[in-house]
């Protein structure tokens, strides 16, 4: 039963946002045109990375937790991951916007983007020869360059609630993965690729990570909102 684990994590990862997408007040189904756009933009720049970094050594899958079924290098339940873990945490992004009546950290989201890119750039440049942690931090900065300088984003003070909240679960679930409450971890990292700082279990990278996929999911969610809505305040959408 052991090898079903990384897929049944997938599974309960989309379980109850899937469910709960026909739930009148949030309307998930009815975003699912941005949401699935965003999803596979995403997923066809992160399974590509993943692709090639699994193959280099950078991380790799313990056969003991996986169906044995790959593809380009990745396991099924990999493949699966960058659809329930994206969904999910929209879904979370969702419920905020419909939660949190006004936009908190709009007044702060531009400084603190900026603050963000110059840390990411000078880490990313400084451990250049890390690649997962290279990689990680200046694509991230490069998004919220584009977000920043030339999109204008409306929406990062509201992305940055919900990016704060999708951690709780997605490092209760990367934290399974990294081996905690397990006897060998799903997924293992080669640490001359990464800072070597680990949060319980998990790379600090991976909060980055979780930053910039979400992010590249969010771009294409709310401009669909944006072109069905305009930028309401998030009750009224």
């Amino acid at each position: 039963m052991e090898r079903y684990f990384y897929l049944a994590l997938d599974l309960l990862s989309i379980a109850f946002p899937l469910v709960a997408s026909f739930e009148p007040r949030i309307a998930y189904w009815k975003k699912w045109r941005g949401l699935f756009t965003g999803i596979a933009v995403m997923a066809m720049v992160f399974l590509s990375w993943d692709a090639i970094f699994t193959a280099n050594g950078v991380w790799g899958f313990s056969p003991r937790y996986t169906l044995g079924i790959r593809f380009v290098h990745l396991p099924i339940e990999e493949w699966l991951f960058f659809l329930a873990i994206p969904y999910s945490c929209v879904y979370l992004y969702e419920v905020m916007r419909y939660a949190v009546r006004r936009d908190v950290l709009g007044g702060v989201a531009r400084p603190l983007s900026i603050a963000l890119i110059i840390v990411l750039t000078v880490v990313g440049v400084l451990y250049f020869d890390r690649i997962y942690t290279a990689v990680t931090f200046l694509c991230t900065a490069a998004l919220l360059a584009v977000h920043v300088f030339l999109l204008k984003s409306p929406y990062l003070g509201r992305f940055y609630i919900g990016y704060a909240i999708s951690l709780v679960p997605f490092f209760l679930i990367n934290g399974i993965l990294t081996g905690w409450l397990l006897p060998e971890p799903i997924v293992w990292y080669n640490n001359e690729e990464n800072l070597g700082i680990r949060l319980n279990t998990i790379p600090v990278e991976d909060s980055v990570y979780l930053l910039f996929f979400l992010l590249l999911t969010i771009t294409f969610h709310e401009r669909a909102l944006q072109r069905a809505h305009g930028d309401l305040p998030p009750n009224k959408v």
